[in-house]
């Protein structure tokens, strides 16, 4: 494992690791990746064995708490398990050709799911990674499910080369203990209706080992060329849907003591139908899955400006958002006492991805870029959500960058974090 950061006056920098170091081995113990590097490094003595330039060395560190200040590189492409199925839903699949190598990785990795809620199907494990996987109590794990029908799995995933059936795998995980949480990738006039309900109800007496299952809408692009014919639920089919997993929820609260199934945020607002209340999503473990996350950031936008961090900007501002959340974002404004001709709200539609597709994280710079342009004045500012550039690079999925951005537009650009505190000082500062 390669160091990439050592935190100042902590073990890692006493023991004089530095970036670029590689940790080869701890208490003796070979690494293979970052899951072996925090498996065994949980004692208070640790002896690394580094290599640095060629050259070989012991570095001892004395824990001082639960951190030891350092940071190890991300995997590089090549050392990720990447997935062999062809599912007829793939999103990477519908990219358009062009874009940076990066994202056309498909990974279906056990070690990412572990280290970063990435989703994997299981349907390329084998008998040594099951084995590593309960060794080292890997838990939670993120999977794929979409469908328990064994023929029904096979062929949305591509009829990949090995057996597609899954609850077999995860019953032996849950009877190792291995927490999960499983996620389906909703395709009308495919998965839905009867195979739903078979999927759904065969999951549940997995729980508590599968902690929640989450149904997310399959999300589809322009870019879908030579692929199987998939359409979007339509709002009516929305509607139904938040109503049988209202009822499923009602009758597994009161056997297993947890609604067990959540519905992607993206549905209630298809439907148009209120989302739920906090307490109804059980502490928010599967946020980052679109579950939720507009209820958490609404609820805390309230909390922030009723704490007062709400006042008046020193100027207008453009606040950019995808077309679906926007309307929310409106009302949240507007309730806050903000005027419009001050926070101006920008619904920017998403022309590179297709109009399916109205999330904030999917915006690319160019289409920011093309629809702002047509407005007379962008104010002081433009606020960009964080959630539509890539953590690592610092640029939108077009390879744009906020600088770029700011050069067309002839305003400062100014990226938010995703939380209702970071934007409400960025208007307040703009």
């Amino acid at each position: 494992m390669t160091v990439s950061a050592v935190t100042p006056r902590t073990p890692a920098a006493a023991a004089g690791l530095a970036p670029g170091d590689r940790i080869v081995a701890v208490n003796g113990h070979r690494l293979r990746d970052a899951i072996d590097f925090q498996f065994h490094a949980g004692d208070e003595r640790l002896e690394l064995t580094v290599e640095r330039d060629g050259v070989t060395a012991a570095k001892r560190l004395q824990r001082r708490g639960p951190g030891l200040g350092l940071e190890l590189a991300a995997p590089r492409p090549g050392d990720i398990a990447t997935c062999a199925n062809k599912c007829v839903f793939c999103f990477i699949h519908q990219l358009p050709k062009g874009m940076r190598r990066s994202l056309y990785v498909k990974d279906d990795d056990f070690r990412l799911s572990f280290l970063h809620g990435n989703y994997i199907t299981l349907s390329d494990l084998d008998e040594a990674a099951f084995e590593r996987i309960i060794e080292q109590r890997l838990s939670p794990l993120y999977i794929s499910v979409h469908a328990t029908d064994p023929q029904l799995r096979h062929a949305l995933l591509g009829r990949p080369r090995h057996s597609a059936e899954i609850l077999p795998r995860l019953e032996r995980l849950a009877k190792a203990g291995i927490r999960m949480h499983a996620q389906i990738v909703l395709c009308p006039d495919l998965n839905d209706g009867v195979h739903l309900e078979r999927t759904v109800h065969e999951l549940a007496p997995l729980h508590p080992h599968v902690a929640t299952t989450a149904i997310v809408p399959v999300g589809l692009t322009r870019h879908r060329e030579r692929l199987p014919a998939l359409r979007s639920l339509t709002p009516d089919e929305a509607r139904a849907l938040v109503a049988t997993a209202d009822r499923w929820q009602r009758r597994w609260l009161g056997e297993l003591g947890s609604r067990f199934l959540f519905l992607a945020d993206e549905i209630y607002l298809l439907a148009g139908l209120p989302l739920p209340a906090a307490a109804a999503y059980e502490g928010f473990p599967i946020a980052e899955d679109g579950i939720g996350l507009v209820r958490r950031f609404e609820d805390g936008f309230a909390r922030a400006v009723a704490r007062g961090r709400g006042s008046i900007p020193a100027g207008a501002v453009t606040v950019v958002t995808g077309q679906m959340f926007a309307p929310r974002l409106v009302a949240q404004l507007t309730r806050a006492g903000f005027d419009p001709a001050i926070v101006r709200v920008a619904a920017v539609p998403n022309d590179f991805f297709g109009p399916a597709i109205g999330v904030a994280g999917l915006l690319t710079g160019r289409d920011i870029q093309r629809h702002l342009a047509t407005r007379p004045d962008l104010g002081r500012a433009v606020l960009v959500p964080a959630v539509a550039l890539h953590d690592v690079d610092g640029v939108f999925l077009d390879d744009v960058t906020p600088a770029d951005l700011a050069r067309d537009l002839g305003v400062p650009v100014k990226v938010v974090p995703p939380t209702p505190g970071a934007l409400l000082k960025a208007i307040r500062d703009a």
